[in-house]
């Protein structure tokens, strides 16, 4: 990039990318994107977009028109952004859910999924891995794209848990649990039945927000852990914790298996990661500078 585009990289000839979601003032994806796309060079501006459920097809119509040259999509309109496709990639459409929109001939959207890559990259960094039983902790959104990278995993038995019977009778009929080489089950959390799945888990995926710290609210919550501190009391040190939420970093389920001697990943890489694939599909530009991602992100943190 030239001296001159550093000094004013937004000009007239700016293009646009962002994030639509509700609310979107804390997320982290401007930091990261930003940093990439001056690293790239290219004369480009992600923004965070607060867009209301009522306003989303419009809103997302209105920048197809404007020339925007890409999406990210976040809760709550992961699955709501699928119906304004003209297309949608195969991962999208198996979890029913999209995080990224490309441009797609004359005024269309394509629609696809990064979260599964951004969840299965620090895990494709640990070399060896066991994969004879994974337990997934809570059946929302988050938990159909880190069940497709299981699935991709191969793993062998796959445990989703859920303190909420209905949720997770819909989830298991959502995601078609015949139709992989997995086996695929889910169970209502008791005391002790998860003692017993925690203990033989090799890896143990947290995608419920407890422990999350909101940076927008006064709420305490995030000092909790997923179904309490006492079921984890046996956790083995064999066995490796990962957690989706980023804030606070590390939470206080992660400070657990680090007391007990796990290897811990937090949702910072899983952000980075998917934000770096979503990046790659508006590009075309394989090779992504993930290192100053990671470095602004951290940074932001402190």
């Amino acid at each position: 990039m030239n001296s001159e585009l550093q000094n004013l990289w937004i000009n007239g000839q700016t293009s646009l990318i962002g994030l639509l979601g509700d609310p979107v003032n804390h997320s982290l994806s401007p930091v990261i994107q930003n940093v990439a796309i001056r690293e790239l060079g290219l004369n480009w501006c992600y923004l965070a977009l607060p867009c209301k459920s009522e306003n989303l097809k419009n809103t997302i119509k209105m920048l197809r028109q404007i020339d925007c040259k890409g999406l990210n999509i976040t809760i709550p309109h992961k699955t709501l952004a699928h119906t304004y496709c003209s297309d949608i990639t195969k991962e999208a459409n198996e979890i029913g859910a999209i995080n990224t929109l490309i441009p797609h001939k004359n005024i269309d959207w394509l629609g696809a999924n990064t979260d599964i890559e951004g969840f299965l990259a620090p895990l494709k960094k640990l070399g060896t891995l066991n994969k004879e039983n994974a337990l997934i902790l809570g059946c929302g959104g988050s938990a159909k794209a880190v069940l497709t990278g299981l699935r991709k995993l191969n793993f062998n038995q796959i445990t989703i848990s859920s303190r909420k019977k209905n949720s997770l009778n819909t989830f298991l009929k959502d995601v078609n649990t015949k139709s992989t080489k997995s086996d695929i089950k889910g169970i209502i959390v008791n005391e002790y039945n998860i003692k017993e799945h925690i203990n033989n888990a090799n890896l143990i995926i947290n995608t419920t927000p407890v422990g999350m710290k909101n940076m927008l609210s006064k709420n305490k919550t995030y000092n909790a852990i997923p179904y309490g501190e006492n079921v984890w009391a046996s956790l083995n040190q064999k066995t490796i914790l990962y957690d989706l939420i980023y804030t606070p970093r590390p939470t206080n389920w992660l400070k657990l298996g680090q007391r007990a001697g796990c290897c811990c990943i937090d949702g910072l890489e899983m952000l980075i990661h998917q934000g770096a694939e979503s990046l790659k599909l508006w590009t075309q530009i394989e090779d992504i500078p993930i290192n100053q991602m990671r470095q602004a992100a951290e940074k932001f943190m402190l």
